[in-house]
């Protein structure tokens, strides 16, 4: 058996494509995954806890203002996405210009995503509180949390786009 092993051949690596190059992809799907869900996570927290704190006087509230946390919950699968995606595409011996492509999509949408989920919670924190104490704040409130969404959104294009070159 050992003697078949030494007469299959494998594909040598090259400059351009090293050994280690399928590790920028990998960590390009490990940071889409990982970042978005830390921003996911922590806008349903920071929203939760405004939801907590006006259900105490308006428990009449709380299915209104769960709109916060779904749309954190979204940022996370903008993540979970490109990193599928990523992982789909490795290949044995792996091309280090796409490699950095793909760890440049991966960063692109995770770190965006963070940042879209820590907007998320700060103003669904503060926006749920103020919306219950004056509910024409409603309207404003959920322009504001779309205009937080977009930003992973945005990260979600640029990692699809670097993804296809």
């Amino acid at each position: 058996m050992s003697s078949l092993k030494a007469h299959r051949i494998d594909p040598e690596a090259t400059l351009d494509q090293p050994q280690y190059a399928f590790f920028f992809c990998i960590m390009g799907a490990v940071s889409a995954i990982a970042f978005s869900t830390l921003g996911a996570a922590y806008g349903t927290a920071k929203s939760a806890i405004g939801i907590s704190s006006m259900a105490v006087k308006h428990p009449e509230l709380i299915m209104k203002s769960i709109i916060p946390v779904v749309m954190a919950g979204i940022i996370a699968i903008y993540g979970l996405v490109v990193s599928v995606l990523l992982t789909g595409s490795l290949i044995k011996m792996y091309p280090t210009y796409k490699g950095f492509l793909n760890l440049g999509a991966g960063l692109a949408v995770g770190l965006s995503g963070m940042a879209a989920g820590f907007a998320i919670g700060v103003v669904g924190d503060a926006g749920v509180r103020a919306a219950a104490q004056q509910p024409k704040l409603f309207v404003g409130l959920i322009l504001i949390l779309i205009f937080a969404e977009v930003l992973g959104l945005y990260g979600l294009i640029v990692a699809i786009y670097l993804f296809t070159k």
